[in-house]
């Protein structure tokens, strides 16, 4: 067969195109088990090669699900998550005494779920030595918590989060020992450290995620990740606590309101 269709174009980008137009359309609904490989090949006068090329471009474009012994399904669209200005408001944290994740997914009507899965004391690599400025040998705790939400079908996994604590600022406190921050959660413990949190350094970028990211936040085929770098400062312009996000893209969006400088 002729690698070019009639209407111009790959084969596999027009059988491509027109699933999009139906999936967008809502003729193919979330959730939709799309027709086997076989199938699409018969129906749009193909081989199968070229329905399976088809496929991986709707995969790739995060519109369906590759599930293997299953099939491909339209993925559903589920609701986006904004972190925006009031994520580390004072205000917030002592009207909910939740952590800013719990208190913006109930915001939203999605239940919060948090794993901390390790705090050890360890030598900071070289980007969080130089956001906290510290001096070479300066010991930090590292603290790395796993976060999940919940809507009406399931609970699904949304971001990993890694926080670097001064080991002078963290020694002594629950900040280097305990999972359980209570009240208030980790920056109630920071200000009663004499260090509220008054402004907010955000780097963000979007990049593919790693194997090991993959897996663990059980990204699908295609999505990207956001990767945020968080310095938290007192009022003093002093930084007291770095933490790196890696977000699923399909879950996340960052809102930020903040004045212009002259």
């Amino acid at each position: 067969m002729n690698e070019k269709s009639q209407g111009g174009g790959l084969p596999s980008r027009r059988i491509a195109q027109e699933l999009r137009v139906a999936i967008a359309a809502g003729e193919l609904g979330e959730d939709q088990k799309l027709e086997s490989e076989r199938k699409l090949a018969e129906r749009y006068g193909t081989a199968r090669n070229t329905a399976r090329e088809a496929v991986r471009l709707l995969a790739e474009q995060g519109l369906v699900d590759i599930q293997h012994g299953r099939g491909v399904f339209v993925r559903r669209q589920r609701k986006l998550l904004r972190f925006g200005a009031e994520r580390y408001s004072k205000r917030v944290r002592e009207q909910t005494g939740l952590s800013p994740y719990r208190a913006e997914l109930r915001k939203q009507g999605l239940t919060a779920r948090v794993d901390c899965t390790s705090i050890e004391r360890v030598s900071p690599p070289a980007y969080v030595t130089e956001r906290l400025t510290l001096q070479e040998g300066t010991t930090v705790v590292r603290r790395e918590n796993w976060y999940y939400a919940a809507d009406e079908h399931a609970e699904y996994p949304v971001q990993v989060g890694v926080t670097y604590i001064p080991w002078e600022i963290a020694e002594g406190s629950v900040l280097a020992t305990s999972a359980q921050m209570g009240k208030g959660s980790l920056y109630a413990r920071f200000e009663e450290l004499g260090h509220p949190i008054a402004r907010s350094r955000e780097e963000v970028r979007a990049r593919m995620p790693s194997p090991e990211e993959t897996s663990g936040l059980q990204i699908p085929e295609g999505v990207p990740v956001l990767d945020v770098v968080h310095t938290g400062i007192n009022p003093e312009g002093a930084p007291f606590e770095v933490t790196h996000f890696v977000m699923r893209a399909d879950f996340s969006g960052l809102d930020y309101n903040m004045p212009i400088e002259d």
